[in-house]
């Protein structure tokens, strides 16, 4: 039976804004990465993008695009931070504290509520697409943003371990209890290849986990391990990269979303 999805949330969204989680039932399979290149791929062909990033006692991607600290406030609405080349606007817990060090200690129920004011306390006024960046699992943060967000739509991410394909389907049908549709699967850490030879490593095993026909999900991208990549995330330059393996999906991801509908579309 599926569960009921509250809109009290969405009143605090602009219309037609399209919202995008991203999720993995599994930690570590670079969730903030595909979340990151997603909305980077999304600014650079002229959308207005955002992050919402969920993963409250996890977040990366303040770091990933170099932002600091949020401190504009009008209206009793925080501004979001705005990257430096694209203006992507950016909401994190990371953003508020006084180092990117301290650690958060709260519970379940203090973390989802975190989540709802980063929509309720947050303007995100202009944002045409707003990117979620989940923490792993099924409960808690998931669920609040499954249940009392206006979804367009969810990519799933995972990688080539069969062991990892099997707790992201678990995921996958919470998407289907959930009715939320499921844009396609990423796999990332697909392979590497040699800086010498050029040959294709499958450093994880053959890539089936990732490929999405045991579950009837198209598969969206596979991302190699490429250590540029991993060096403009530590300098917080992830803009610059221009390897996004999403600029050519933009298109059709976003006809996939608008099809989807909206909030007030």
């Amino acid at each position: 039976m599926s569960a009921p999805r509250e809109k009290d949330l969405a009143a605090s969204l602009p219309s037609g804004i399209r919202c995008v989680a991203v999720l993995s039932g599994k930690g570590g399979v670079g969730k903030s990465l595909v979340t990151a290149l997603l909305a980077a791929a999304f600014a650079r062909s002229g959308r207005a993008a955002g992050i919402l990033d969920a993963d409250i006692t996890g977040p990366s991607i303040p770091r990933m695009f170099g932002v600091r600290r949020v401190t504009a406030v009008e209206e009793g609405r925080m501004s979001p931070a705005r990257t430096r080349e694209l203006g992507i606007r950016i909401m994190s817990i990371n953003l508020l504290m006084e180092s990117e060090d301290d650690p958060v200690v709260w519970r379940g129920p203090l973390v989802s509520r975190a989540v709802e004011q980063f929509v309720t306390d947050v303007d995100w006024t202009g944002t045409e697409y707003l990117f979620i960046d989940l923490p792993p699992g099924t409960s808690d943060v998931p669920l609040t943003v499954m249940q009392r967000l206006p979804l367009s739509g969810l990519v799933v991410v995972s990688s080539p371990q069969e062991l990892v394909g099997v707790i992201v389907r678990k995921a996958i049908k919470m998407a289907e209890m959930l009715q939320i549709p499921v844009i396609g699967l990423v796999e990332n850490m697909s392979h590497l290849i040699c800086p010498h030879c050029g040959k294709k490593i499958d450093l994880f095993g053959a890539a089936d986990a990732g490929s999405g026909d045991d579950s009837g999900v198209p598969l969206l991208a596979r991302i190699p391990l490429d250590p540029a990549l991993a060096a403009l995330c530590d300098k917080g330059d992830l803009e610059s990269y221009e390897d996004n393996p999403f600029a050519s999906l933009v298109e059709s991801i976003a006809r996939s979303l608008d099809s989807n509908g909206g909030k007030d579309a």
